[in-house]
């Protein structure tokens, strides 16, 4: 049975009230709801495409199998960057020793020509894999917003942990389209419903 539970900043508000008394500039007025395993958030989202429902994001613990051609999610293109800093770190390596050994220091270890091309693979390639790791890190960091300083933002504590989440934002929606929404948690098997305002 789904308990539907009404928060606002933290903490239970009582009777609801529409949505512009609580929502200033800068904020969004989301209502979320807890499943207890990705079967039933798989459902759900099926449950909300049938009924042509605009979710405005989906959190998970872990990464959900099937879950973003539901979301009509594209292809993540952090693989490109990750080719691209490759590709720089593969002729930083390549290009670095070349000059090293045959301009800068050129010196011939036993019998070796200046330029032996076979001795700079291992360099070339593990240098390669840094620079493309280092790379999409960094640009995942970038695009999400995270990194040294960044506010934590979550909307329930547990979605880290063991629930995923469903959620819509209610900001400019009329009360009976937030009582159709609770409607749909309530028989898509939801474990809670929470409503809260958070930063835009």
């Amino acid at each position: 049975m789904a308990t539907i539970r009404i928060e606002r900043d933290g903490g239970d508000a009582g009777a609801v009230k529409p949505n512009q008394d609580f929502v200033s500039a800068g904020q969004r007025d989301i209502l979320f709801g807890l499943y207890d395993d990705e079967v039933k958030l798989l459902d759900a989202v099926k449950a909300a495409n049938a009924d042509h429902l605009d979710i405005d994001d989906v959190y998970t613990p872990f990464p959900v199998h099937g879950l973003d051609p539901l979301l009509g999610l594209e292809e993540s293109r952090l693989h490109i960057a990750g080719f691209v800093f490759g590709t720089i770190g593969c002729l930083f390596g390549f290009g670095f020793m070349t000059w090293v050994f045959t301009r800068d220091w050129p010196i011939i270890f036993g019998g070796k020509p200046y330029w032996s091309v076979p001795a700079f693979i291992p360099i070339t390639f593990e240098l390669t894999v840094l620079f493309s790791a280092v790379g999409m890190v960094t640009v995942f960091y970038i695009i999400n917003g995270l990194g040294p300083g960044a506010e934590p933002r979550r909307l329930h504590d547990r979605i880290t942990d063991d629930k995923f989440c469903i959620a819509f934002d209610v900001t400019e929606r009329s009360r009976s389209e937030v009582d159709q929404l609770r409607e749909y948690f309530s028989r898509t098997g939801v474990e809670t419903v929470h409503q809260k305002t958070v930063a835009a």
